[in-house]
């Protein structure tokens, strides 16, 4: 029996079904990554990105195509991760957009909507590259528009459409050499296609959908001083409060906050549970002392859901409303301040990837830090975060990684009250030039393009290690191998000794015209190791400027800049 139309109820469990395959293969996604780099890979990006749609979607209750469609355009957007991410936000908004006023969606309405998904999708991208998800997509979208000529059967429709992208997705290595060199298919097609197979099996009934959780991170695992206070008598407890409470994140949390949050828990009690998700924090914790988890909480967000059991039945009244009024004092404190700060005439909002280099983006008066970057891509309601928190009318965005620039620009659409500008740093040390070309007395277009003029002069390399093996310009790399990356991902270094490879990498980068060096260690490398480089450094290029500063980012043993 073929099927000639899906209503709402199909398309939630079609979308769903979709999201619950990309979760699934997201590993085998991330695999397809060309460089192997420990960064913020496709699969992921992808995955977080239609999660945040997912949400949207599970929070409908007026279960309507038009009411489903907002879900899907509003909740990806906002989650955004990545390139990839990026453009999988817009190629659902743009299906949504044509599907918005439709009872039904049939052959003729997925077509269209096919079409207009591309169409957004490559709007979006400044300089749309061949052989990457948008191929694959404007592949299904043009069969989409000969197929609707000869037949109304959706079921049909979706499976020769999804057939001709894997058609498209196989001719991925041929459009880029080097997807060729590496033996792979792109991964963000495949990312896609993962997505549009899981939501045809949802809309045939060949799968039982359930919704995908929002990845989190939880902590639960037992030690000899954690686990089993609640099997214990009273008389062997040894911290006597359940402490639960939810944070309502308003700070920066990332993975280096919760691991502090956790060590901190862990030194003051124990059966801890850390869960976050999104802009919320869940905590459980048996402790002596609610208070104290109580403030350190404080210093993240709000406090909500607050609940604290004396496992010895002794002062519960007492804490809880000692607790309410601690929370509710910090944040009349927090809005005094806030709302006492005058407004601005510009503010600049920087992602960062290390201790070290936010106190030298801070120094060049950057107002808001985005931790993330390499492992972590911010996505655009992130960006979105960090503009709430800044009080100026004209604030400068600055990504600072390739693969936040989409997401930052998306967040410019979303701003209503304050002027966003984007200027378009690749890494670090050009965001560094960038914010040291500022001057007050510019107007903003002025600006961006002065900023943009001292990124071009900047080269800049990067020293990481391999997570897999592949081939990279005709080298052979294996896991575990040191690796100095420069501009557009060009291997510029290769070895087994971190000192040796981003020596090896500064001698490729410096020519005639280099005028400064300027290096940035990270987190696993010491300050003696630092100050050898920076004295053979200074010996060897005794016509350059050398600086050596503390990063502190994670991942990537050395940035280096030549200007």
């Amino acid at each position: 029996m073929s099927i000639d139309k899906m209503n709402a109820e199909m398309l939630k469990q079609a979308f769903l079904a979709g999201a619950k395959n990309l979760e699934r293969n997201k590993e085998w996604i991330n695999d397809l990554n060309v460089f192997p780099v420990p960064d913020g890979d496709t699969g992921t990006n992808m995955t977080l990105t239609i999660m945040s749609a997912v949400k949207e979607v599970n929070n409908v209750q007026d279960v309507t195509i038009e009411n489903l469609a907002k879900a899907i355009s509003s909740g990806s957007l906002r989650g955004a991760r990545g390139n990839s991410g990026v453009i999988l936000s817009q190629l659902f908004r743009g299906f949504s957009k044509e599907i918005m006023e439709a009872d039904a969606i049939t052959a003729v309405i997925a077509a269209r909507a096919f079409q207009r998904a591309v169409e957004t999708a490559y709007k979006a991208v400044m300089k749309p590259k061949e052989g990457t998800i948008l191929t694959v997509a404007r592949g299904m979208a043009d069969r989409a528009q000969e197929l609707v000529e000869n037949t109304n059967d959706l079921e049909l429709f979706l499976e020769q459409v999804i057939a001709r992208g894997d058609e498209v997705l196989n001719q991925t290595p041929e459009m880029l050499p080097v997807l060729k060199q590496a033996g792979v298919v792109d991964s963000g097609g495949q990312g896609l296609m993962q997505v549009l197979k899981g939501a045809l099996d949802g809309m045939l009934g060949r799968e039982i959908v359930d919704s995908p959780a929002v990845p989190s991170v939880e902590r639960t695992e037992p030690t000899e001083e954690r686990g089993a206070a609640d099997s214990q008598d009273l008389g062997e407890i040894k911290f006597g409060y359940c402490t639960e409470f939810i944070i309502n994140l308003e700070k920066t949390y990332g993975e280096e906050e919760e691991r502090s949050f956790l060590e901190f828990l862990e030194s003051i009690g124990d059966s801890i549970v850390l869960v976050s998700d999104d802009d919320i924090v869940k905590v459980h914790v048996h402790t002596n002392d609610p208070g104290q988890a109580i403030s350190r909480a404080l210093t993240y967000g709000s406090l909500s859901r607050m609940k604290i059991d004396n496992m010895r039945e002794e002062h519960e009244e007492k804490l809880i409303r000692e607790a309410s009024r601690i929370a509710a004092e910090q944040k009349k404190k927090e809005e005094e301040k806030k709302a006492a700060e005058p407004r601005k005439e510009v503010g600049f909002i920087s992602v960062s990837i290390g201790e070290g280099l936010e106190e030298i983006l801070r120094g060049l008066n950057v107002d808001e830090i985005i931790r993330g970057g390499q492992t972590m891509n911010p996505s655009t309601d992130d960006i979105l975060k960090a503009v709430d928190k800044v009080n100026a009318d004209l604030i400068y965005v600055l990504p600072n990684n390739k693969n936040i620039i989409l997401a930052a620009e998306q967040a410019v659409h979303l701003v209503k009250d304050k002027k966003l500008v984007v200027v378009p740093s690749a890494t670090i040390p050009q965001g560094i030039a960038a914010l040291i070309s500022y001057s007050p007395v510019r107007s903003a277009e002025e600006n961006l393009e002065e900023m943009k003029g001292s990124m071009s002069l900047v080269k800049t390399g990067q020293v990481t290690y391999a997570v897999r093996n592949t081939t990279i310009q005709d080298q052979e790399i294996h896991e575990g191998d040191i690796m100095g990356l420069g501009d557009h991902s060009a291997l510029l270094a290769l070895g087994n000794s971190v000192q040796d490879v981003v020596k090896n990498m500064i001698e490729a980068m410096v020519d005639e015209d280099s005028e400064l060096i300027s290096v940035y260690y990270g987190e696993d490398i010491t300050e003696e190791q630092a100050a050898a480089l920076e004295e053979e450094l200074a010996e060897q290029y005794s016509d350059c400027d050398v600086e050596v500063h503390y990063g502190g980012q994670p991942i990537y043993y050395y940035v280096v800049s030549v200007e």
